[in-house]
């Protein structure tokens, strides 16, 4: 697990080394199959997910950029998150993803899996330089016998919500270590008041949540098989779930379809309470809400051994791309460049930098500390995270997206999605054996 607290610690280096083009920088590039272009003009593509306020001050990041490398220029594709992986999967199967791609733990298997994605190990400590980043942070992008993406950020789950529509329903305070039934019972008095709990639980992250604090993991170590055995797990968090659905004290999957951003989610209305997702998320909620926010952690009982320390997302490198040198420089750029951290803020999770992190910390906004505080609070609460999702890890979330919705609308019943999500399910993972 990343040490938050120690990486902090380090001593201040060189933030942004390796952006010079030495001749051995160029060798090394040209040995791991990237290129050799010097000062030549080259063109990268960039692709990533996210909300308005992400895709603002990534477009300025990149502007900075190019403004000190006069030879590059970057051409950038961007798109909320379902929309994002609608338009990759296309460009990889063609063979022609952009040359710096954002990826999510969840699909960060099924493209490195395939070898899509290059591996990072001979950039590291050339291209892109490690010096500030601790071994753990580093590691996380470990598949295999390589390393595959660029941890941009550590994250941490937690409910973030407004603790004025809470008091509407009629509740002071989130208890410090509620648990599933205080989350009902809210949920109850919320409903009452005319206002959503919550607009739901993406099902992959918290049911695996979920399991952890009963010991289980949704994969199995080998990454062929679900990794818990008894379905009644499954009964017993989707049909909590569903309920909350049928009780109208949670918004139904088509009304949820409808909301495109922060910008117009139930939260930001004022008719829901709160939002379960991840730490970086937080600071563009609080933009768009432009209420006060707080923090609470998951639910328990147990949830030291649920909660984990989490890459916010990764860069990575196309392994079609023949620009693998430079687009790595500009991975360094992103990771290490204190004037570059100072219009991302953490936003795609706390920097692995610990340079970064202490250059930032005054320039913080109220948010932004909040975001710092809670995952060091984190960090110390937590339990380490299991490894990265296997392969067939997206055909499973789908699975699970829309079994949830049928659970909602009383298609099928809990007990026999439970059956179909292990039978599906192990069809699909049975095939990495």
């Amino acid at each position: 697990m990343l040490t938050f607290a120690a990486a902090a610690m380090l001593l201040f280096t060189a933030a942004c080394g390796g952006n010079g083009g030495s001749a051995n920088e160029d060798a090394a590039a040209s040995n791991a199959g990237g290129d050799s272009s010097g000062n030549k003009p080259v063109t990268l593509r960039i692709a990533w997910w996210g909300g308005d306020a992400r895709h603002e001050y990534t477009k300025k990041v990149i502007d900075m950029y190019e403004e000190k490398n006069p030879n590059v220029t970057i051409e950038v594709e961007y798109a909320n998150y379902d929309d994002y992986w609608k338009k990759i999967a296309p460009q990889a199967a063609a063979g022609e993803l952009p040359d710096i791609i954002q990826i999510d733990t969840s699909y960060y298997s099924q493209y490195a899996g395939k070898k899509q994605l290059a591996d990072l190990t001979p950039f590291f400590g050339k291209e892109i330089d490690v010096t500030n980043i601790s071994e753990n942070a580093l590691n996380a992008g470990i598949y295999g016998d390589g390393n595959y993406g660029m941890n941009l950020g550590v994250n941490s789950l937690g409910f973030q919500y407004d603790p004025e529509l809470l008091k509407k329903a009629g509740v002071d305070s989130i208890p410090e270590n509620w648990t599933w039934d205080d989350y009902v019972a809210i949920a109850a008095k919320a409903k009452d008041a005319g206002l959503f709990i919550d607009d739901g639980m993406r099902p992959e992250i918290f049911f695996a949540y979920y399991l952890r604090t009963k010991g289980e993991t949704l994969y199995n170590a080998e990454g062929n098989g679900l990794g818990y055995e008894d379905d009644s797990l499954f009964v017993d968090y989707f049909g909590r779930i569903a309920q909350l659905v049928k009780d109208k004290a949670s918004p139904t999957a088509d009304a949820k379809a409808q909301i495109k951003g922060f910008e117009d989610n139930f939260l930001t209305k004022g008719t829901q309470i709160g939002i379960w997702q991840w730490s970086n998320q937080f600071v563009a909620l609080q933009q768009a809400v432009n209420r006060p926010l707080e923090f609470a952690p998951m639910v328990g009982p147990d949830m030291q051994k649920g909660l984990y320390l989490k890459p916010s997302m990764f860069f990575s490198i196309a392994e079609s791309s023949k620009l693998k040198s430079e687009a790595a420089k500009f991975i360094n750029f992103w990771v290490n460049d204190v004037e570059a951290n100072k219009l991302i803020l953490g936003e795609r999770g706390v920097p692995v930098s610990s340079a970064v992190q202490e250059s930032i910390k005054p320039l913080l906004s109220p948010a932004q500390q909040q975001v710092f505080e809670y995952v060091a609070w984190s960090e110390k609460n937590s339990s380490p995270a299991d490894p990265v999702d296997p392969i067939g890890s997206a055909e499973i979330i789908d699975k699970l997206k829309t079994l949830s919705e049928q659970m909602e609308y009383d298609q099928i019943t809990v007990e026999d999605a439970a059956k179909n999500f292990r039978t599906e399910a192990n069809a699909i993972l049975g095939k990495n054996k």
